[in-house]
C-alpha cells in the first residue's frame, strides 16, 4: 500500500514520541515519563498519550467485564456520591442514565470516534491542531477517569483478587501525574479519588 511522505513522517514522528514514553516509563521515574521532551509540540505529545491512556483504560476494564454488568452496576458511578450520565452532544445530547458498562462502551466508541477524525487528531505532517484540540483531550481524559474511579469504588476488591492492583495502581499514577502536569482534569472532577490522588502527586 502506497503511503505519502508527509504521512510516513508523521508515523514516524508519533512511533519516536512513543518509545520515548517506553524508554522513560522503564526508567522507572513516571514523573520524568510525562513530561514533554525538549523540542517536542506540546499538541503531538497530547495526542500520542491520549491514544496510549485510551489503549490502557481499555484494556484494563476489559479484565473486568464479566463482573461489571448491567445487574452488578445499574448506574456508572464511583461510590454513593459520584454517579455519571452519558451524552455525546451528537446522538445523545441529554444526558441519560445508563448501567456503567453501557457507559463504558458509549465512552470507548465515541473516544475512538475523535481518535479516527483527521480534522482533530491529524495524520499528515504539517496538518495543524484545530483550535479546540486541547478541550477535546480534556474531555476525553475527564472521561477516562471516571472508569479509573469506578473501578476503584467497586471492583478493586475483584483486581486485588485477581492480583492486578500493582498493574492498576501504575497505570493509574502514569495517568495522574500526566493529566497533573499538564492540567487536563479540573480539580472538582477527581473528588471521588482525590486521596489517592494527592498521596501520588506528593510522593511523586
Amino acid at each position: 500500500m502506497f503511503l505519502p511522505d508527509d504521512f510516513v513522517v508523521t508515523v514516524m514522528q508519533g512511533v519516536q514520541l512513543k518509545k520515548h514514553i517506553d524508554a522513560t516509563l522503564g526508567s522507572g521515574n513516571l514523573r520524568d515519563a510525562v513530561r514533554l521532551p525538549p523540542g517536542e509540540d506540546l499538541n503531538e505529545w497530547l495526542a500520542v498519550n491520549t491514544v496510549d491512556f485510551f489503549n490502557q483504560v481499555n484494556i484494563l476494564y476489559g479484565t473486568l467485564m464479566e463482573f461489571c454488568t448491567p445487574t452488578t452496576c445499574p448506574t456508572m458511578s464511583a461510590g454513593p456520591k459520584f454517579e455519571y450520565r452519558w451524552a455525546d452532544g451528537v446522538q445523545i445530547k441529554k444526558p441519560i442514565e445508563v448501567s456503567a458498562p453501557k457507559y463504558v462502551e458509549y465512552l470507548m466508541d465515541w473516544i475512538e470516534v475523535q481518535l479516527d477524525d483527521e480534522s482533530i487528531f491529524p495524520q499528515k505532517l504539517g496538518t495543524p491542531f484545530p483550535q479546540n484540540f486541547r478541550e477535546v483531550v480534556k474531555t476525553i481524559f475527564k472521561r477516562l477517569f471516571r472508569v479509573y474511579a469506578h473501578i476503584y469504588h467497586s471492583h478493586f476488591q475483584k483486581i486485588v483478587s485477581l492480583k492486578e492492583e500493582a498493574h492498576l495502581n501504575t497505570c493509574f499514577k502514569h495517568f495522574t501525574l500526566f493529566t497533573w502536569e499538564f492540567k487536563l482534569i479540573d480539580k472538582a472532577e477527581l473528588a471521588p479519588l482525590i486521596d489517592l490522588i494527592e498521596s501520588i502527586v506528593s510522593v511523586c
